[in-house]
C-alpha cells in the first residue's frame, strides 16, 4: 500500500550535524502533515517536528534553533536537518506521514525508525 522508508542515521560527535530522510512510496494521491518522532530506551516517544502541506512548521522546544524540517512535495519525502547536536538527542526518530489515498481517504503511516546516537 504505503511505505515509507528512511536514511541518515549514525554516530555523531557532540556539537555535529546530520540529515535525515523519509520517501513515502505507493498509492499516494497527496500528503498533509508530515513529522519526525523520536524515542529513547525506557523513554515515551515524543514529537520532534511537524510541517503542513502548506509548509508552517512546529518544533518541540528542546530541539527548537537547533533542528529544521522540511518537505519535497514532488518527491513524497520529509527531511530533518539536525545541527549542534547533544547526548540528549540520542534516540530512534521515525518518520509520520497523514497521506491521501484516492477520494479523499486518509491514514497514518510510519517509518522503520532510524538510530542516532550522539557521543564522543
Amino acid at each position: 500500500q504505503v511505505q515509507l522508508v528512511e536514511s541518515g542515521g549514525g554516530l555523531v560527535q557532540p556539537g555535529g550535524s546530520l540529515r535525515l530522510s523519509c520517501a513515502a512510496s505507493g498509492s499516494i494521491t497527496s500528503i498533509n502533515d508530515m513529522g519526525w518522532y523520536r524515542q529513547a530506551p525506557g523513554k515515551e516517544r515524543e514529537l520532534v517536528a511537524r510541517i503542513t502541506k502548506g509548509g508552517s512548521t512546529n518544533y518541540a522546544d528542546s530541539v527548537k534553533g537547533r533542528f529544521t524540517i522540511s518537505r519535497d512535495n514532488a518527491k513524497n519525502t520529509v527531511y530533518l536537518q539536525m545541527n549542534s547536536l547533544k547526548p540528549e538527542d540520542t534516540a530512534v526518530y521515525y518518520c509520520k506521514m497523514v497521506v491521501v489515498v484516492g477520494l479523499g481517504y486518509q491514514a497514518q503511516f510510519w517509518g522503520q525508525g532510524t538510530q542516532v546516537t550522539v557521543s564522543s
